[in-house]
């Protein structure tokens, strides 16, 4: 498991550029939630909205929200196809994305439609971290400028 500037990035993932994980399950399903760094920054998770199940994606889309006390997030498709299931623990207890954003805090799965295309455009191993890195320092510098993250 890399660490990115404290950050766990498991090596088993595909990440997206915004902030989301991809992990390939058995058959043709693909498993999705937050990266450690969003979920961190965010601070409490306290709703997420998320699509419904039978819901069909386009990558690159916003496809729910992420709220916590101090920001509200676009949850984007890292890939198109159709929503198999939704995690509806997250329902009573979106902080499950803060306490395991890698395991019991995934927020859907799907079915993807066009991965042969899409899938180059997610990133692994030390790409992805230095993508990470890279945004980190980019956040770190705004913060540092006065800069907010919340997003409508």
């Amino acid at each position: 498991m890399a660490d990115v500037k404290g950050y766990k990035m498991p090596d088993d993932l595909f990440y997206h550029k915004d902030f989301s994980w991809v992990r390939f399950e058995e058959g043709d399903i693909v498993r999705v939630g937050l990266l450690d760094f969003a979920q961190a920054e965010a601070g409490d998770i306290t709703y997420v909205d998320m699509p419904f199940e039978g819901d069909a994606v386009q990558a690159n889309e916003t496809c729910g929200k992420v709220q916590s006390a101090k920001w509200i997030g676009k949850l984007v498709a890292p890939l198109s196809g159709e929503i198999v299931e939704v995690n509806y623990e997250l329902e009573g207890d979106a902080t499950l994305i803060n306490r395991d954003c890698y395991g019991d805090g995934w927020i859907f799965t799907m079915r993807p439609s066009d991965l042969e295309s899409e899938k180059a455009a997610l990133m692994q191993g030390a790409a992805a971290a230095a993508w990470l890195e890279k945004e980190i320092a980019a956040v770190e510098q705004g913060k540092a400028e006065g800069k907010s993250y919340a997003q409508e």
